[in-house]
């Protein structure tokens, strides 16, 4: 998806880069502990890493239903997948060199990818998601080696397609996590509003993550509005609970955020608890993400506060 960017490719990597220090920039103007690359580099969450993986015939594409029920084009499975060079380890050395907090990366995850593909090959939808595990572990210890704190996998399509995901979801997750020591995490959600109007009450999906080997389950609960309660089914893993709306164009005051912070206290003890952002927030503007942010950390530090926690 080369057309998508708006800068030469002789310049392009140079202009990817000044991106990422403006991302890292207003991240730690925002004062967040834990921060990324903004993921500029992306095309979209799961295509950068994806294409760039072999057995994928991407000049002749196939055809993959979405999540919403469209037909959408995709790579066709033409052989086995392997990866063949690291995919983003330039991105984690390039953070690395910029700040001195706790950096995060993300890779698309194998379930997910495995249904954004047509397979010719495997003739198998586990082994076909078995094949991506392989290719994401190979990535995500590379990762860890270049510097990364938090490597995170994301899985959004466990929600779409539930029965799929306990038939072999976990066991695609844990082949894609095997050997890493850094601390690992998995994203799931129900897609950006524009495209996903209809929430559920919550997660078809989650109660089964409990049983995974990721640490940290990043989930979407804001615009959910998910019942604190829903967190009990995953009492082994720290949560990454979704306090900001990205869809709203609103900006949150630091009071609702620190009464949803409040509210999954009820049910986590606070040293399982982190808060964040539901997803990205890719479609807003520069303005009102930063102003988002601000409210984040902002809503986290008055609830430390009064648990007596150093701010």
């Amino acid at each position: 998806m080369r057309e998508l960017w708006r800068v030469a490719e002789p310049w392009l990597e140079q202009a990817q880069d000044d991106a990422t220090m403006l991302a890292l920039r207003d991240m730690e103007r925002a004062g967040l502990d834990i921060l990324t690359d903004g993921e500029v580099r992306r095309e979209s969450y799961c295509n950068r890493f994806l294409t760039a993986l072999a057995g994928l015939d991407l000049e002749n594409p196939g055809h993959a239903t979405s999540r919403t029920g469209r037909a959408i084009a995709v790579a066709r499975i033409v052989g086995p997948i392997s990866r063949r060079e690291a995919v983003e380890v330039r991105d984690v050395q390039f953070l690395r060199s910029q700040t001195d907090r706790a950096i995060k990366i993300t890779v698309p995850g194998p379930f997910t990818m495995a249904h954004q593909v047509q397979d010719e090959h495997y003739g198998d939808s586990r082994a076909l998601a078995m094949g991506f595990a392989a290719a994401v572990n190979d990535e995500v210890l590379d990762l860890e080696r270049a510097g990364a704190d938090v490597v995170q996998i994301d899985e959004p399509l466990l929600q779409a397609w539930p029965d799929d995901a306990r038939a072999y979801a976990n066991e695609a997750i844990d082949r894609a996590l095997q050997g890493a020591r850094c601390a690992t995490a998995l994203h799931t959600c129900f897609g950006y509003g524009h495209i996903v109007a209809d929430r559920p009450e919550g997660y078809p999906f989650l109660a089964e993550l409990n049983d995974s080997a990721v640490d940290q389950l990043s989930l979407e609960a804001a615009q959910l509005q998910l019942h604190p309660s829903d967190l009990t089914q995953v009492d082994k893993k720290t949560i990454m609970l979704g306090v900001i709306d990205i869809v709203n164009p609103t900006v949150e005051t630091s009071d609702i955020v620190a009464e949803r912070i409040r509210a999954a206290l009820r049910v986590v003890a606070p040293e399982r608890l982190i808060a964040a952002t539901d997803c990205g927030l890719k479609y807003q503007p520069r303005e009102v993400a930063y102003g988002k942010l601000v409210a984040l950390v902002e809503g986290a530090r008055r609830v430390r506060a009064e648990l007596g926690v150093r701010v």
